[in-house]
């Protein structure tokens, strides 16, 4: 039997679930109460609340994002589009994306390692094929075309 999110302890508790397994920005975790039913003034309530005791922060949810989608191999590029459509906003992910102490450089590199071996492009085809799959994952074109021409470090 679903959980009816009528009151204010009931859409706490789902909010809190939802944090316990893991961090979310408010406009997602606003999606996902209303998706369930819950009236727009008792989300509002629920997460002011939430956000003053320390258990919904957007900070950390950005820090958490941008580290989570480094890791897998995404470039700043890709993950500030994907915080944008998101509805956060353009400076908080700007702040966190120079919080987060990535070296994008060196995420580039290690991508670019995993996936072609290290083995720099013989020919223009094999250039324009690890140069797309680099641009799609959101690194900055400057930067792979400096890694495809084995000038990174210039």
């Amino acid at each position: 039997m679903p959980i009816v999110l009528d009151n204010p302890v009931a859409v706490r508790r789902v909010a809190m679930d939802l944090l316990a397994r893991r961090e979310h920005g408010r406009v997602e975790l606003t999606r996902k109460l209303r998706s369930r039913g819950a009236a727009d003034e008792l989300i509002e309530t629920a997460l002011d609340r939430l956000t003053q005791e320390g258990l919904l922060s957007e900070a950390r949810y950005l820090q958490a994002f941008v580290s989570y989608k480094a890791r897998a191999g995404y470039g700043p590029l890709r993950i500030r589009e994907e915080l944008t459509q998101r509805g956060l906003f353009r400076g908080d992910i700007e702040q966190a994306l120079r919080d987060s102490g990535i070296d994008w450089r060196e995420q580039l590199q290690e991508t670019w390692q995993r996936k072609f071996a290290g083995l720099l492009p013989n020919d223009a085809r094999e250039r324009a094929k690890q140069g797309r799959y680099l641009s799609y994952r959101g690194y900055p074109l400057e930067l792979v075309g400096r890694l495809l021409r084995g000038a990174l470090d210039d």
